[in-house]
């Protein structure tokens, strides 16, 4: 085994390791948060429940330009690109929705949390492997964001549509980049004892 190769990839998988951890600890605490306050703040659509929807996604669009900027060229940096430009646009999109009510809000939200989990999905299946895991709470967020994201437009196109659902689907992603994170640290840890 080539020692002098294998020492620089080593420590470009703990890089990449330990730079995910921090984004996704990072993103999962702010979703968690941001359930909780807006749990407390969307009785009415007004100026405060509509500036938290509009944060919701451009927590998502800074966390996919970070992730960005760490990647090498390749299809998993084109997918979070596009996923980074795409949350920019819901927030635009959400903050005018916000104007017309609840169906409206719902419908947007629900397009994007379709599109965004299937690119999350995607970019789960392009990390998978030894170095950064399965991704199994990554792929199971993705794909739960894109039912949920089905399930609001028909929500919001029948008679009683609610904002509740939007802190159910905020703190389930929160927990599933923790846990994300968590698998991340315990992953480092176990190669770490195994090289030591």
């Amino acid at each position: 085994m080539n020692t002098q190769t294998s020492a620089p990839a080593d420590a470009a998988a703990t890089g990449e390791r330990s730079s995910l951890l921090r984004l996704y600890l990072g993103r999962g605490v702010l979703a968690v948060a941001w359930a909780l306050a807006f749990a407390g703040a969307h009785e009415d659509v007004d100026a405060v429940a509509i500036t938290l929807l509009v944060v919701y996604p451009l927590i998502d669009a800074v966390s996919s330009l970070i992730d960005h900027r760490a990647l090498p060229d390749g299809s998993e940096r084109r997918v979070t690109a596009f996923n980074g430009v795409l949350s920019t646009l819901a927030a635009i999109a959400v903050g005018i929705a916000g104007a017309g009510g609840v169906a409206p809000v719902l419908h947007v939200f629900g397009a994007w949390a379709v599109i965004s989990g299937a690119a999350q999905v995607a970019v789960g299946l392009k990390r998978r492997g030894p170095e950064l895991g399965k991704q199994w709470p990554m792929l199971i967020a993705g794909g739960l964001s894109f039912v949920v994201g089905i399930s609001y437009n028909i929500q919001a196109a029948g008679d009683d549509p609610s904002l509740d659902v939007l802190s159910v689907y905020a703190t389930g992603g929160g927990v599933f980049f923790i846990v994300q994170a968590g698998l991340l640290g315990w992953k480092t840890r176990q190669l770490r004892s195994r090289t030591a």
